[in-house]
């Protein structure tokens, strides 16, 4: 476990800054929700924030993050506000069986198939909170639908009674240019404004990590992914 007190600085000050950004940018309070990508950290330090006031955890993959849940349940059980989990990894349709009923939020879905999965998992539950994985740079080594794709997925997932389509998702090429960075953000945001002005309701846009916080921020980001800053570096995952 990361030292509790050095853990909580750093998340203090990712708060001040995530806090600062929302300001200077003139948007609403609380208009940002910040997600702690907690991959490869132990339960102990997701638990430690969560006493502290954080009320949501990104995890990447699925049986890290169904041990951790589990773990955690009884202590998340005697907080004061709840704890979501949000699912932020690449998808395997035969996983939606596992994410489906155990996570608040699902970022990554980019195909009808994993969609009717897990809506077909989700019966009997409130319905599940999904993002649309945008890939807008043709990177290969990354997930997520091109813009043409867009609209007719979006449709899918709206006529599926057990999910609640909220917005879009991206992971965009690292580059410090930060006029680079509002481009491709500014980007994601027009696809969301164009499926709401043919008739969906979408609120979420989850875009920007540690290194690039500002400029989704300033284009319009709700969701903000901070692994590094809050956790600090990331552990080697056991082989």
């Amino acid at each position: 476990m990361t030292n509790e007190s050095e853990l909580q600085a750093r998340y203090a000050q990712t708060v001040d800054k995530l806090s600062s950004c929302v300001e200077k940018y003139s948007r609403e309070k609380d208009s940002v929700t910040l997600v702690a990508v907690s991959k490869f950290h132990a339960a102990e330090n997701i638990l430690s924030l969560a006493k502290v006031g954080q009320n949501h955890f990104g995890e990447n993959y699925v049986q890290e993050g169904l041990d951790k849940i589990e773990q955690l349940k009884p202590e998340f059980e005697k907080l004061d506000h709840p704890v979501h989990w949000h699912f932020i990894g690449h998808i395997q349709s035969k996983k939606c069986k596992q994410i489906a009923p155990n996570f608040d939020w699902v970022h990554t879905v980019e195909s009808e198939k994993v969609a009717q999965k897990l809506n077909q998992h989700r019966q009997g539950l409130p319905p599940l909170n999904v993002l649309i994985q945008l890939n807008l740079q043709n990177e290969e080594s990354k997930s997520g639908i091109s813009p043409d794709e867009l609209p007719e997925l979006a449709s899918c997932i709206s006529g599926l009674e057990n999910l609640r389509l909220r917005g879009l998702m991206m992971i965009p090429a690292s580059t410090p240019d930060i006029d680079a960075q509002r481009d491709i953000f500014r980007q994601c945001k027009s696809l969301l404004d164009q499926l709401n002005e043919s008739g969906f309701e979408l609120d979420q846009l989850s875009m920007g990590m540690t290194n690039d916080m500002d400029a989704a921020v300033l284009e319009g980001s709700t969701q903000v992914r901070i692994g590094t800053a809050i956790f600090g570096p990331r552990p080697v995952k056991n082989p």
